[in-house]
């Protein structure tokens, strides 16, 4: 999950993240162990879950987290969202606390380089194992790669050029690696409505 500029008190995260009772944010490190640094731990007063979500497969995975209070900015960067489609073959990268070929899961937060996918050829390989994508995702890694985003790496950020254009959605069951893509959501589908929801709209 990461933060909006210039709107403070929100966080942008995947829908399938959303669970019973409390929920916090938690910002500023990039260890999460109880031996890391002090981070900053955020309450959540509300969670837009998007309101077509069912489940990964149908799509609409994404969620805003509103904040109980404004974030301080040291130690925290905010990021620019893309607001259109990119190009495949475009170079990418993913972070998260997720699951690698050797850990479980880790504390150290972790970054690998991963390109988009022709979605066209995206939507063949996932049709082969019995899924139907929705046209509301894009792909990158996963596919013929040994680097890309893994279990407890959902919400995270796919980052292009400096923006964040999508969200860590879902995978093919273990990551070592499948022969089709990661998906993600595709946030420039959904500009219209994260504006909707940051000025009460929605």
């Amino acid at each position: 999950m990461w933060r909006i500029p210039d709107r403070l008190s929100y966080v942008l995260t995947a829908a399938h993240c959303d669970k019973s009772g409390n929920m916090t944010v938690v910002l500023g490190t990039h260890n999460i162990s109880p031996q890391g640094a002090n981070p900053r731990r955020y309450a959540v007063q509300h969670k837009h879950k998007h309101q077509s979500y069912e489940n990964v497969k149908t799509g609409n995975d994404i969620m805003l987290l509103k904040l109980s209070k404004k974030l301080k900015t040291k130690g925290v960067k905010t990021i620019k969202i893309q607001d259109k489609p990119l190009k495949p073959k475009s170079k990418c990268q993913v972070a998260g606390w997720g699951k690698t070929e050797k850990h479980n899961v880790v504390d150290d937060l972790l970054v690998t380089d991963v390109s988009t996918i022709n979605f066209t050829i995206c939507k063949t390989m996932w049709e082969k194992v019995e899924v139907k994508l929705p046209d509301n995702v894009l792909c990158a890694g996963g596919f013929e790669t040994k680097s890309g985003a893994c279990q407890g790496d959902s919400g995270g950020p796919l980052v292009c050029r400096g923006k964040a254009v999508g969200i860590v959605s879902f995978n093919m069951n273990r990551c070592d690696y499948p022969n089709v893509p990661n998906i993600y959501t595709q946030i420039s589908k959904y500009t219209v409505w994260i504006k909707k929801v940051i000025s009460g709209g929605a």
